[in-house]
């Protein structure tokens, strides 16, 4: 084996200087060419016949090359795995004279390479605190939750007018001036609207139109502030601009419709709570109840594990062979990248890399391991949630189709970041201090459109 030595150059950034001799490199050239002499296939010769000279120019120079690399890079690699150096990527070639390889005069080669070490990663997760931000579900919520699966439940009937605010209105919205007469290549979109979407003002108005009647509105003083956002954005509208909500639109009722609300008893509770067995109206309310509270402790959790996140990147400081990585994004590639590049993709690498030894230190910490049987099984529930079931004994063909998807590279390793992920922040829920402060679904949902990422 070569002879290798090791110098400190910068911040966590080596050189490693490694002599190979003839002796390590040498017989396997010899070899090499042996096999060449016998595997070669050249014309005016017999397979195997080839004359050891005739060899040795025509391949020799190549193979000698690869021989004294060969044990360059071996001579290496056990001299790493005996120090136990944690290294960046591959080493980098350092040329300071580019050795003059020749296979008539073998002799002892000397190659230099640059190594980035990887920081040591200690976390202390006693000293973190995070805050878990909890709805309480209301009574008010359930109330709301119960009558959208009246309506979701509900039979579509067709009555003659508009009499009430639940009323569904099927409608064409064209564009007009005041009065009512459609402009030429105006803004025309159909749309399906509840009477409660339109503003309080504005309802009177609909009440007794039928199919086909009309009203000329202002989108601004038809609906309210939520509904109106929403309208002006389907319609391809801005909703910054006050001009747009101002234009006028001449709305056609093309269709009316009304939802008539299932009665409250055990054929409904059983249809959106299949198989629970639930007999009673607070029996489905507590049903209702948890379904909701499981919706928001899983936008809570989202917001908790964001913290936990920032708490170790922004907070755990963690040095860098800074020179050595943007060299390796300049060469370590499969395309040569140019300093400036390299300097730009720094902030975003450095980061990766810092959440990377992160998260290898936690598993190692707490022995975390993602199983292939945990893959599979995320698998059958991506499956049944895409078709809608909720027992496994519906879909008996979910076994081979979770086989068939654990053959795709892409979804096995994505799955795999997904649940390891999963696994990380389960682990540090435990290991933290969490302190409980109670929301509202607003505040809580607040937090989470205006965080933005660094």
């Amino acid at each position: 084996m070569g002879i290798v030595s090791r110098e400190n150059i910068g911040n966590l950034t080596d050189k490693l200087t490694v002599t190979v001799s003839k002796g390590d490199y040498f017989p396997a050239f010899e070899l090499s060419l042996k096999k060449y002499a016998k595997s070669a296939n050249i014309p005016g010769f017999r397979k195997g016949q080839v004359p050891a000279g005739m060899i040795k120019k025509m391949y020799g120079k190549s193979v000698f090359a690869e021989e004294v690399l060969r044990g360059v890079e071996k001579s290496m690699n056990e001299y790493m795995k005996s120090e136990n150096l944690q290294i960046f990527g591959q080493p980098l070639p350092v040329m300071e004279k580019e050795p003059f390889l020749d296979m008539n005069n073998p002799s002892d080669y000397v190659f230099s390479f640059e190594i980035g070490l990887k920081p040591n990663v200690v976390i202390d997760t006693k000293t973190i605190t995070v805050t878990r931000n909890k709805v309480d579900v209301t009574e008010v919520m359930i109330d709301d939750e119960v009558e959208k699966l009246r309506l979701r439940n509900g039979k579509m009937t067709d009555p003659e007018e508009v009499t009430v605010e639940d009323n569904v209105l099927n409608v064409t919205f064209a564009e007009s001036d005041s009065e009512g007469n459609v402009k030429e290549g105006g803004i025309e979109k159909g749309n399906s609207l509840l009477v409660k979407y339109f503003s309080e003002d504005f309802r009177p108005s609909l009440m007794g139109k039928k199919n086909d009647d009309f009203v000329v509105l202002q989108l601004n003083n038809a609906f309210a502030e939520k509904e109106r956002e929403w309208i002006i954005g389907d319609l391809g509208l801005a909703k910054e601009n006050e001009a747009d909500g101002n234009r006028y639109f001449r709305m056609t009722i093309t269709k009316v419709g009304l939802i008539e609300r299932p009665e409250m008893n055990e054929e409904f509770f059983e249809s959106v709570f299949p198989g629970k067995g639930i007999t009673s109206e607070s029996d489905f309310r507590n049903a209702v109840k948890d379904g909701i509270q499981n919706q928001w402790d899983a936008q809570s959790r989202i917001q908790l594990h964001d913290q936990l996140y920032h708490h170790l990147v922004d907070h755990i400081h963690l040095d860098f062979p800074e020179q050595f990585l943007k060299r390796w994004i300049q060469e370590g590639g499969k395309e040569q990248k140019t300093a400036e590049e390299a300097e730009n993709e720094y902030p975003s690498f450095e980061k990766s890399l810092k959440w990377s030894l992160i998260t290898n230190q936690l598993t190692e910490e707490y022995n975390l391991q993602v199983l292939q049987q945990e893959i599979k099984d995320f698998a059958k529930h991506q499956v049944m949630g895409y078709m809608g079931m909720q027992n496994i004994e519906d879909v008996p063909w979910i076994e081979s189709y979770a086989e068939s998807m654990l053959k795709d590279k892409k979804f096995v390793e994505n799955t795999y970041y997904q649940l390891h992920t999963n696994k990380i922040f389960d682990a540090l829920e435990k290991n933290v201090i969490v302190v409980e402060h109670i929301v509202t679904p607003d505040e809580l949902l607040a937090m989470q459109h205006n965080h933005q990422h660094n």
